[in-house]
């Protein structure tokens, strides 16, 4: 219990660290149900109504990437998320659940590609369109506030024990 509560505050200092120079742009780190979960909000990783991440994002993404490759311990789950406004697309991508899926696997994609050695099968995408709000959908503040990306870094236990008891 101890001993995975210092492994995920360790990994919370590290992930901040890596971030510091995006805390003002939309990113925070914080560590929840022994997690630590960075959430960006949209405007720092898309345009609206995009999945094509910017230049920025790819930035903050670039940073993540560096400190999950030097922990193949840390298993990740990256979620999308909308707010509730009717997204009307006219490509494959047709509601929010698709806009939020296709978010979170242009994450992915770009973890692994600025890190090669992160083994693919430690990395989760999600999409949940606009029904997991942190607030509700009633203003254009709280509308910002519910589009974002979460990525969600999870120590394997069992993978740190192993280590420790080699």
């Amino acid at each position: 219990e101890g001993r995975a509560r210092r492994q995920v505050e360790a990994v919370r200092r590290t992930v901040t660290q890596a971030l510091t120079g995006f805390a003002d742009k939309g990113l925070n780190v914080e560590t929840k149900e022994g997690k630590v979960y960075v959430s960006m909000e949209n405007k720092l990783m898309f345009p609206s109504a995009s999945w094509t991440v910017s230049k920025e994002g790819a930035s903050a993404i670039q940073e993540l990437a560096r400190v999950l490759e030097q922990d193949s311990t840390l298993n990740v789950m990256v979620e999308g998320h909308t707010d509730n406004d009717p997204y009307r697309g006219s490509t494959a991508v047709k509601d929010n659940w698709d806009l939020s899926v296709m978010r979170a696997t242009a994450i992915v994609k770009l973890l692994l590609q600025h890190g090669k050695s992160i083994n693919p099968a430690r990395i989760e995408a999600c999409g949940h369109g606009e029904f997991a709000p942190k607030v509700a959908n009633d203003s254009p503040q709280n509308k910002a506030i519910n589009r974002r990306t979460e990525i969600i870094i999870t120590p394997d236990l069992d993978a740190l024990l192993r280590e420790l008891g080699n």
